[in-house]
């Protein structure tokens, strides 16, 4: 039973066949939660996913790479058949240039320190993630590696003149967010990666907020590195993620250790992708991952971006119509991914989003989102922003839903 708030004043309805009635101000004691924090992590899950992790773990699975049993190849066919789906999903040759890793910020730590050396320079931009701006401050400090973060507008555009300007001849390296988890604005990557391959330089991409929402074609975009999560727009468990590694390149691992293959060697092997997986395999998360990506191409990338952005356009429209509220991010009509953040004149967002929460089961979040670059890009740095991030299965009605309470919350 999900939560609906009337746009009438008299009354809030929860429920959609018994109707309580509760003046402002009313406490809703029972009720689902209307989830709106999809960039966080999706939920619900894929239809399908817990039922293959379950699997797994109830049926007969080992430890893939590990033995020649059957249950440690049927493990290892778990894996692959995962890694297949993501390089069709991604448009990527070789299913084995995928590395799996628990997360984004996995993906982007071997991208960043496996191939930046002492000395080079690297160009990131204004809306990182501390996932991309934290390796790169650990090695300014530790390596001596040089970091220019290119502006950004507040609509979130990038001056591509003014990235031509920022090469060097040390410039290995152009690392960005393909769309600001702050912004919701996306990129223009061909173009970036055009620029930087034109300059002998290597482009790392953060999909934390695309992958599995908006299209990513490596080739086409010219993506040398791709790091993504399995849990956000992918749908799959938390655990999950993966660095799509060019053939061209070789990083060092950032994990070292046993990998079921070349035991006898000191150094890690060089076939892939056991050099970058050390250890065991998370291959209950991983059939989990290889479920949500079957769903997600069933569905297609391009028609579960069209419900998002849709959905986004009607919070848009209706938040700019209450007096006192700020949007930030692309303007109406613009390409956008499903989040908008706002902020309430006068109200705090974190005591927005907790009055969102605890009187209407709304779940948004709040504060800096671990970008406080894009905050100071946004002029936001003082509160941080209240973020509304949809998903595929959210709906119409929970958007009205939203609208209405932060209509009552600034009332």
């Amino acid at each position: 039973m999900r939560v609906l708030i009337s746009k009438r004043e008299e009354y809030v309805i929860v429920g959609v066949n018994g109707k309580i009635f509760l003046k402002w101000g009313g406490r809703l004691e029972k009720r689902d939660v209307i989830y709106l924090d999809h960039a966080a992590t999706s939920w619900p899950k894929a239809p399908g996913v817990a039922d293959a992790m379950v699997k797994i773990l109830n049926g007969p699975s080992a430890s893939a790479g590990r033995g020649n049993h059957g249950m440690a190849l049927q493990a290892g066919r778990t894996m692959f058949t995962t890694r297949t789906r993501l390089a069709k999903l991604f448009q990527i040759s070789n299913p084995n240039d995928i590395a799996f890793t628990s997360n984004t910020t996995e993906a982007l730590n071997l991208a960043i320190k496996g191939y930046v050396k002492p000395g080079d320079h690297v160009i990131a931009t204004m809306v990182e993630h501390n996932s991309v701006r934290r390796p790169l401050e650990f090695l300014k400090r530790t390596n001596g590696i040089s970091v220019d973060y290119l502006p950004i507008s507040e609509q979130g555009d990038i001056n591509l003149e003014e990235l031509e300007k920022t090469f060097r001849p040390q410039t290995k390296l152009v690392v960005c967010s393909h769309s600001s988890n702050l912004l919701g604005s996306i990129l223009p990557i061909a173009e970036i990666s055009k620029l930087a391959h034109d300059h002998g330089v290597v482009v790392l991409l953060d999909a934390a907020q695309t992958a599995g929402i908006y299209p990513i074609d490596v080739g086409s975009m010219g993506i040398d590195m791709l790091a993504f999560p399995g849990h956000k727009g992918l749908l799959g468990p938390q655990g999950t993620g993966g660095l799509y590694i060019s053939p061209k390149l070789d990083l060092e691992p950032l994990l070292h250790g046993g990998t079921g293959s070349q035991s006898e060697e000191p150094e890690q092997p060089l076939v892939r992708p056991d050099r970058y997986e050390a250890g065991t395999s998370n291959t209950v998360g991983v059939a989990g991952l290889g479920a949500a990506v079957k769903y997600v191409m069933e569905q297609g990338v391009e028609r579960i971006y069209e419900h998002e952005w849709n959905l986004t356009q009607t919070i848009m429209r209706e938040l700019k119509g209450i007096p006192g509220i700020s949007l930030l991010g692309p303007n109406i009509g613009q390409p956008r991914t499903g989040l908008v953040s706002f902020n309430a004149q006068g109200h705090d967002a974190a005591e927005m989003a907790f009055n969102l929460d605890r009187d209407f089961g709304i779940a948004v979040r709040a504060g800096y989102h671990c970008t406080p670059l894009g905050h100071k890009t946004a002029g936001t740095s003082s509160g941080g922003a209240v973020r509304a991030s949809v998903g595929h299965t959210t709906t119409e009605e929970e958007i009205e839903a939203l609208i209405t309470a932060v209509r009552l919350i600034v009332k």
